[in-house]
């Protein structure tokens, strides 16, 4: 995957709704897209209408389904399109429930809410793994702004796997975030949106220049 290789930082934009906002993204200099698939979220997706135009996708960028608390039957489902380069499993899923899917290719997303929560992260037998914000508001695409500091030191004593920093991430934050906690990649949604589900072109152009001046 793109979104894994050298040079770093790599960048992911998630919460993707349309294939014009993919594709823009995408010409942009996005690394990996995100497609939300929790009808919890503000930027769900529902499969039976998505998956024809996420296909032609392929080949843009990475393209990430993101899952929370999933059905078997719609990991499984997703998977199985083809459509897709990894899941990110975004809710309470265990380690056995996360390899137990038969998805080859995963990373769990960890709310970095305290030291406990980070370390937790390790029990996961994937090499990536996405550490976004803790909010009791929801699951991620909250705009609260991680812990840069706690996630910072963990990272640092912790070189096992290679971290995805997410959670109130901006064009006029991003590399301070970057120069700070040294991340492999960056995660944005809401960061970039002009309103919840449509990205904004020029924000995303200017996270994009951004993050990658650090390159």
């Amino acid at each position: 995957m793109r979104l894994f290789e050298l040079p770093a930082p790599r960048v992911k934009i998630c919460g993707i709704t349309s294939e014009s906002d993919a594709l823009m993204c995408a010409d942009a200099g996005a690394d990996a897209l995100g497609f939300n698939f929790y009808d919890g979220s503000k930027r769900y997706i529902d499969p039976s209408a998505s998956l024809r135009w996420i296909a032609n996708l392929e080949g843009a960028a990475d393209r990430v389904a993101v899952v929370v608390n999933a059905s078997p039957e719609l990991v499984n489902l997703l998977w199985k399109s083809e459509c897709f380069e990894m899941i990110q499993f975004h809710g309470d899923e265990t380690p056995s429930q996360c390899e137990s899917t038969g998805v080859s290719h995963w990373m769990k997303a960890v709310r970095a809410r305290d030291a406990a929560a980070l370390a937790y992260s390790l029990e996961f037998s994937a090499p990536q793994v996405l550490l976004d914000a803790w909010s009791p508001a929801g699951y991620g695409g909250t705009g609260e702004v991680a812990d840069w500091g706690l996630i910072r030191d963990f990272i640092a004593n912790s070189r096992s796997r290679q971290y995805v920093l997410a959670g109130g991430l901006t064009p006029s934050n991003v590399a301070r975030a970057i120069a700070e906690v040294q991340p492999w990649a960056v995660d944005v949604a809401g960061g970039v949106e002009s309103r919840p589900g449509v990205k904004d072109a020029s924000l995303v152009k200017a996270f994009v220049s951004e993050a990658k001046k650090s390159t």
